[in-house]
């Protein structure tokens, strides 16, 4: 394990950038924490006396500023440097997880998860803008591969720590463990930016004229349609998603442990998806991974929706994962070639958008789930998901590789 991190560092210093590693770190624990709640969500609703659907407010009171303040850091990330931004905020993020242990009630909960979602907005949009800065655009799909394989494990391990937190330590630990190894990643976060100083784009001003720049983007070709088609692929997504472990405790009634370490099967196959994607890129190019993707989430989301056995879960939610990941890792790709020349500002609005999906997605999908139940929900979820998949293809396709901006690989 040393050697492969020292084989890292020694090429990131090579390459006169940070560690993929590090902002993996950090990406691993921003990602951890939005997930977690997933498996606690039931038990977290008894414990205030409420609806499950009610209880996740929580959710999306995280998700609404992480998609709000992408604004806010992109631009910030472009003038004082993204590596900089996102060490300190890393650290606030680590003290208002800490934080979340204490609630005494669910609008406290969901205060302290808004104002924690804040500063998390930080920390993957730069992590990506900034690999958009130093890896030519012919690496850059495999670098973003291997970086969001830290999400993927965020997403595997939080909802496995979650579970047995959940049903054997106390769901209100897992937000202190969190807090304090989110702590550490931004000190060497911060470590990481004192080696590697950016450069710095003074001219970039803060006040009335700070959301120019995303204007200007809006104008950019094809812009809208990156960023309507990522706002619909959150709001399905992570409308189902939220309630994935509640359905498995109300139609199955398993143990909470056991739903965690279920719902990691979500980051095992975004897994696949990494081990995969440089082949898949080159054998069906990024449209036919787009709909490649989009076929993936609507087949298993509605094989969710039907399924009479809770150990058909397993595989179908691998498939949900590895069908997430591999659409909307083209969708991302091409986000970093909106403006080369100020990929934070490009990320963070793309990250806006998606992020502005994912917190409506559980309020209107759980609005069916009280009327309908689970199974109309999550169908839903999956027949969206398919019919963007196929529309956004055509809509890509028609545009053209030149009003792209992107070489089709």
């Amino acid at each position: 394990m040393q050697s492969t991190q020292s084989a890292s560092q020694a090429g990131a210093i090579a390459a006169g950038r940070a560690s993929l590693l590090v902002m993996g770190a950090a990406a691993f624990m921003v990602s951890a924490d939005a997930r977690v709640i997933d498996p606690l969500l039931h038990i977290i609703a008894n414990q205030f006396g409420t609806t499950v659907a009610r209880a996740s407010i929580v959710i999306s009171a995280y998700a609404l500023p992480y998609g709000l303040f992408q604004l806010f850091y992109g631009p910030l990330g472009d003038r004082v440097g993204k590596l900089r931004v996102m060490s300190w905020c890393l650290a606030l993020f680590a003290l208002g997880t800490f934080a979340c242990a204490f609630v005494p009630s669910l609008p406290v909960f969901a205060l302290l998860r808004f104002l924690t979602g804040v500063v998390a907005a930080a920390v993957i949009p730069l992590s990506l803008g900034y690999i958009g800065d130093k890896f030519p655009y012919e690496e850059r799909q495999v670098a973003l591969g291997r970086f969001m394989s830290a999400l993927m494990l965020g997403q595997i391990l939080s909802s496995s720590l979650g579970g047995i937190f959940g049903q054997y330590i106390g769901w209100r630990d897992i937000f202190l463990l969190f807090g304090v190894v989110s702590l550490l990643v931004a000190l060497a976060l911060n470590r990481e930016a004192n080696r590697f100083p950016e450069a710095r784009n003074t001219e970039r001003k803060f006040g009335r004229g700070m959301f120019l720049p995303y204007m200007t983007l809006l104008k950019r070709p094809n812009a809208g349609l990156i960023l309507g088609t990522v706002l619909i692929e959150g709001f399905f997504v992570f409308g189902g998603l939220a309630y994935l472990g509640a359905s498995l405790k109300d139609r199955f009634n398993l143990p909470y442990g056991q739903i965690g370490l279920m719902l990691a099967g979500f980051g095992i196959g975004g897994l696949i998806y990494s081990f995969s994607v440089k082949k898949l890129v080159k054998r069906i190019g990024d449209l036919g991974i787009l709909v490649l993707g989009g076929s993936l989430l609507g087949a298993a989301y509605i094989a969710i929706a039907l399924m009479n056995r809770w150990e058909l879960f397993i595989p179908f939610n691998i498939l949900l994962g590895m069908g997430y990941y591999t659409m909307h890792g083209t969708l991302q790709t091409r986000a970093t070639e909106l403006a080369p020349e100020a990929r934070g500002t490009a990320v963070s609005l793309f990250a806006f958008a998606f992020f502005m999906g994912q917190s409506t997605g559980p309020i209107v999908l759980g609005r069916i789930l009280e009327t309908s139940g689970y199974p109309a929900a999550f169908a839903t979820a999956g027949m969206g998901l398919f019919a963007l998949a196929v529309f956004a293809r055509v809509l890509f396709a028609r545009a053209g590789r030149r009003a792209l901006l992107v070489p089709d690989v």
